[in-house]
């Protein structure tokens, strides 16, 4: 019997090394990824800025794998009524198409930038969804930094106002300032509803607004970008915005192995059959018939549930008995929390409790090391807190906790 997972983002490789554990030896276990090793994702932005950090953010698979077999692969389609993923050719992976077949898989591709059919948007535009795209987020950036004078700024938008737009927009603001180009260059943070952070409640999204316009990026809602060139944005009231460089984190879409979709699943995470849809990839309603939030926490704590529900269809399977299938187990999501990290700034709310400053920025830095070291990855761990610890100076003393819970607010596990 073949057990695959296909993905090894935040749900993938949480359900690959729970199921190493918990499936029966007569079981396999394969993992499919397009480059054989796992991003942590919520700390992608700050390569933007400090570019030897993907050293710490990215880790080989076999690294943090013992039992499964790791296949470098593009996963191109799902067929679950046969159980059969079509793979294409991922890193040092096959040149030829080739098909793997399986008893009982997950879905855990995450999911893609949604550019929702605007003329010119995914052509001019760079999304952030793995390294290469930080380093060229990068690297346009600081072609517009040579190219801007305080007498003539260069612009740089950031279309999407959404977790990943805030932190993306606060660390060009910030590496503009280390660049000594704080005139020359002006970030634009769009969004097409009238607040940043639309999804989060109204505290929440006042201290996202304050800490960006601290940090010299420059808000702009209500504005819904219609289309782009390569010299312009435009919008549906008929305005534009020039631009010297543009970064996309409008939305989200399903991988293409599901055709773009992501599929409505409930509480136990099993799309049809004896495929599984974990994560971002699919559109999770959990067991208070609640949607849940695209996240890392949800995805991680999914895949816990779908790992116990894989393992009892296997023993179930292997048992030989026939009969009714076990009685599977749902997700509730229960929210651990709220940060965002904006530049050298964060903000956190933990329960009642509102943290800014320094202390926001301890907890964002101990999220993201308390997740590599829980999946094994300990030394990226530490020298992610070794890059993360220095402040630079001038930077704010702490806000003072906001018992009553009234005060700001980001989110934890994003």
């Amino acid at each position: 019997m073949r057990v695959a997972v296909f993905g090894a983002g935040y749900a993938g490789l949480t359900l690959a090394r729970e199921l190493e554990s918990s499936l029966p030896e007569a079981a396999d276990l394969v993992v499919v990824d397009e480059d054989a090793s796992h991003l942590v994702q919520h700390e992608l932005h700050r390569v933007v800025r400090r570019p030897s950090l993907a050293d710490e953010i990215v880790v080989d698979l076999d690294e943090m794998l013992d039992r499964a077999t790791v296949r470098e692969a593009t996963v191109t389609d799902i067929d679950t009524a046969a159980g059969v993923a079509a793979l294409g050719e991922g890193g040092d992976g096959p040149a030829e198409p080739t098909e793997l077949s399986y008893d009982v898989g997950a879905v855990c591709l995450g999911a893609e930038t949604n550019y929702y059919g605007l003329p010119g948007v995914e052509a001019h535009a760079t999304p952030l969804k793995r390294l290469a795209d930080a380093e060229a987020v990068r690297a346009d950036f600081l072609d517009a930094v040579d190219a801007g004078t305080a007498a003539d700024p260069a612009r740089v938008v950031v279309g999407g106002a959404g977790l990943s737009g805030v932190q993306v927009a606060g660390e060009l603001a910030a590496l503009a300032r280390e660049e000594g180009a704080r005139d020359a260059v002006e970030v634009v943070l769009l969004e097409q509803e009238g607040t940043v952070a639309p999804n989060f409640p109204e505290n929440f999204q006042r201290a996202v607004r304050e800490e960006l316009e601290a940090r010299d990026v420059r808000v702009e809602t209500n504005h819904a970008v219609e289309s782009a060139d390569d010299e312009r944005v435009a919008f549906a009231d008929g305005s534009t915005e020039r631009y010297d460089g543009f970064v996309w984190t409008g939305g989200i879409r399903g991988p293409d192995a599901l055709r773009g979709e992501r599929p409505v699943v409930r509480g136990d995470l099993r799309y049809r059959d004896g495929t599984f849809v974990v994560g971002d990839a699919g559109r999770v309603v959990d067991t208070d018939g609640e949607a849940v939030p695209a996240s890392a926490q949800a995805a991680i704590r999914e895949a816990r549930v779908a790992a116990d529900n894989v393992a009892r269809l296997v023993d179930h399977e292997l048992s030989g008995e026939g009969g009714f299938e076990p009685r599977l187990d749902g997700y509730r999501f229960d929210s651990l929390g709220w940060l965002v990290s904006v530049g050298d700034g964060a903000v956190a709310q933990v329960g009642p409790t509102v943290l800014r400053g320094r202390s926001a920025k301890a907890l964002k830095t101990s999220v993201g090391a308390g997740y590599l070291s829980s999946v094994g990855a300990v030394e990226n761990a530490a020298d992610l807190v070794r890059e993360e610890v220095g402040w630079p100076e001038g930077d704010e003393e702490d806000t003072a906790p906001d018992p009553s819970g009234e005060g700001d607010s980001g989110r934890i596990g994003e």
